[in-house]
């Protein structure tokens, strides 16, 4: 059985397609734990309504080398709206063994502080033709892992942060559970 930790600080609408995607798979055996920085997060009530065990970790604790032990071994980590840079004792005991989903074409509208609608916001404002989603590996710094998967979208004139938000999250959900199963197949 291959052990699979989600970390999302919000909705956990990612988490949630991904759980679902596998249980379609029964074939796959896995197992499934979510983490979360927030205690007002959504993806607390989806991992109670999936019966999906979920641990509420603070900033102290995360950063501190002790959480190794009690995560124990881990065939993947995977990043779904998570907030936090990771730590690097994290991304070296676990080299390519965590990923990311970001909301644009990574490099442009990357780093700290670009996340979710000020992602789609600053898109809009730029006059970009084109967004998309960037999964990678994570490293040190925000976004700028080793690039494993973009997929496009068009952005229309008329656009809002909202429409394009709703394009996101259907490229979010069609391509984040394929890498992941190609990566846990590996």
């Amino acid at each position: 059985m291959k052990r699979i930790l989600i970390f999302a600080s919000g909705s956990g609408s990612n988490a949630e397609n991904i759980i679902d995607f596998f249980w379609r798979r029964p074939a796959m055996s896995l197992q499934f734990e979510i983490f979360t920085n927030n205690k007002n997060a959504g993806v607390i009530d989806r991992a109670r309504r999936l019966q999906i065990p979920c641990a509420l970790i603070d900033k102290d604790q995360f950063n501190d080398e002790s959480f190794l032990k009690a995560i124990g071994e881990v065939d993947l980590i995977v990043l779904a709206g998570f907030l936090w840079l990771v730590p690097d004792y994290l991304t070296k005991a676990f080299a390519n063994k965590i990923i990311n989903i970001h909301p644009a074409l990574l490099p442009a509208y990357g780093g700290k502080g670009m996340y979710g609608d000020r992602v789609h916001k600053a898109v809009i404002e730029n006059k970009e033709e084109q967004s998309g989603i960037s999964i990678h590996y994570v490293n040190e710094k925000y976004d700028e892992g080793e690039m494993i998967l973009q997929a496009h979208c068009k952005v229309e004139e008329g656009e809002t942060p909202e429409s394009l938000a709703g394009k996101i999250h259907k490229l979010e959900h069609a391509y984040f559970p394929i890498v992941i199963e190609q990566l846990i197949e590996e």
